[in-house]
């Protein structure tokens, strides 16, 4: 897999996404069966930028920085500092492993030396979205790179002192590709790593706050953020505030919640035929009162008049590439839906076109056509309603109220 992904190095949009994709892959019932992660990473990226379903707990976007920033001081030359970033992170991760409350959401606690995926390659697309992390280098390009951050801050040293010299400090704009990190990053906590936690300082919640309204104006992060508590709902369209949301915001969540609904109950029609394929009655009976019951939902008679052409327009942002069969799959889904009178299951038209869309996307590998995969399916395949990763932000919304709340900065 290694050799096979090498080509990411140079492409750290790529490479995260990428990884980010095998990571939920080894979450069956999380699993794109249907190849609509493009338009839910849409949704997911306008709602909650520079989140993801692999991030836990908020204070690691500042975790992070710490410890590159610690490297970068005792300027640890390119040679090392991937090994010695890599032993600072699973030391840290042994500190949070032995906390005796709030340590959910520690990486690598029960992996430990295992772990394959450390925080900083799940944090590192974060950092620069919510403009905390100023290079905009891939991580690996910046471990082999940094040795021209030190050349070019000993430069702008030696220019600064020459300038000041002579009263004349020029244009300070150019000593800016040397920062990493954000000028206002906290510092850390002086007993930092070696009695590290999740609690955020008032001063860190700020600073935090202060990045996400700042990188990502209009979305429905920085509005909660600034506008709202932490509420304890399962989607975004039902938080209590929700009439508050700007227009532009309670519309994008529209276009969700109907494309959320109505690929349930794709991937439950999906996992309905792999039951019956395989035909273990006990799961067919599952899913087909599963079925039953999301046909049922009162939303779906608001699919009758979802403007679908405006979903294509918000979902078409720079970045995701929706192809044109995806485009017309998620249509043909859509208005067999919409002129179904009873379930679907006995639709041979929906049937079919659940079936050739999966064997499209996976050949060979299609339950369906190879036995041995559909004896491997666990009963449960890409079955979780999408909520945009709004689960994972709860928690970041959660651990950044408790910040704000701090007496101490």
């Amino acid at each position: 897999m290694v050799s096979a992904l090498g080509w990411l190095d140079h492409d750290s949009d790529a490479r995260t996404k990428t990884l980010n994709i095998l990571a939920l892959f080894q979450q069956k019932e999380s699993r794109d069966e249907l190849g609509i992660g493009s338009i839910r990473d849409s949704f997911a990226e306008q709602l909650f930028p520079g989140t993801s379903t692999i991030q836990t707990r908020l204070r690691y976007m500042l975790f992070i920085p710490w410890i590159y920033q610690y490297l970068e001081n005792q300027r640890i030359p390119a040679a090392n500092f991937s090994t010695q970033a890599d032993r600072d992170e699973r030391a840290l991760i042994i500190t949070l492993s032995r906390l005796e409350e709030d340590s959910a959401g520690t990486f690598g606690k029960n992996s430990r030396e295992k772990l394959k995926r450390l925080p900083s390659s799940v944090y590192w697309s974060g950092l620069q979205r919510w403009g905390i992390r100023e290079i905009l280098w891939s991580q690996e390009e910046y471990h082999r790179r940094v040795d021209e951050l030190y050349r070019a801050r000993t430069e702008i040293s030696e220019r600064e002192y020459y300038e000041k010299n002579r009263c004349d400090m020029g244009d300070t704009s150019a000593y800016k590709p040397a920062q990493s990190w954000h000028s206002s990053l906290p510092a850390p906590p002086s007993n930092f790593p070696d009695e590290a936690t999740f609690a955020l300082t008032r001063q860190e919640a700020s600073f935090l706050r202060d990045r996400i309204q700042s990188s990502c104006k209009g979305s429905l992060l920085a509005w909660l953020t600034l506008h709202s508590e932490p509420a304890d709902v399962s989607a975004p369209w039902e938080h209590p505030d929700y009439a508050k949301f700007p227009d532009a915001l309670q519309e994008l969540l529209t276009h969700a919640r109907f494309f959320s609904y109505t690929m349930h109950g794709a991937a439950l029609l999906y996992n309905y035929l792999l039951a019956k394929e395989r035909a273990d009655n006990d799961l067919l009976s599952q899913h087909r009162d599963n079925f039953v019951a999301w046909f049922a939902e009162p939303v779906r008679e608001k699919i009758a008049t979802w403007p679908l052409d405006r979903m294509w327009e918000l979902t078409a942002g720079p970045g995701y590439s929706i192809s044109l069969k995806t485009r017309r799959f998620v249509e043909q889904w859509i208005a067999l839906i919409r002129q179904s009178s009873g379930t679907l299951l006995t639709s041979k038209e929906a049937c079919a076109l659940i079936r050739a869309r999966e064997i499209a996307l996976k050949g060979p590998r299609s339950r369906f056509k190879n036995r041995r995969a559909l004896e491997q399916w666990s009963g449960y395949a890409g079955t979780l309603r999408l909520v945009y990763r709004w689960h994972n932000v709860q928690i970041i919304l959660n651990d950044l109220a408790h910040g704000l709340r701090r007496e101490e900065c």
